[in-house]
């Protein structure tokens, strides 16, 4: 288990906690690699720079918002705090996950 990667995904899902929506059509993007630099993880900007964690959210965001096929998320796994994440960052991260399973088409909220 990757201790450092794992804090990471865990303040993303802290920090969206109370709008976390398993199933939903709306979500947004949060780039990992970024989210380590501001952590002070800087080994993990240079491997997942560009790599975004998928938050389902239950309300739609202000601002613009784009239509994304679900199939673009092939391969993305889900861990318990309902984020999903491209398969080979969970399985870094040593996180129990499943399969996610996304709607055919998603909106992209960018706040």
């Amino acid at each position: 288990m990757n201790k450092n990667l794992y804090n990471v995904l865990n303040s993303i899902a802290d920090e969206y906690r109370n709008d976390i929506f398993n199933g939903a059509r709306n979500y947004v993007e949060i780039d990992i690699g970024k989210r380590a630099e501001a952590l002070g993880y800087p080994e993990l900007k240079k491997r997942y720079n560009n790599v975004n964690a998928v938050v389902p959210i239950r309300q739609p965001e202000q601002g613009m918002k784009v239509r994304i096929d679900g199939r673009t998320f092939v391969n993305y796994a889900r861990y318990d705090a309902g984020i999903a994440v491209p398969g080979y960052v969970v399985k870094d991260a040593g996180m129990p996950h499943e399969t996610f399973i996304p709607n055919e088409h998603m909106i992209l909220n960018f706040a």
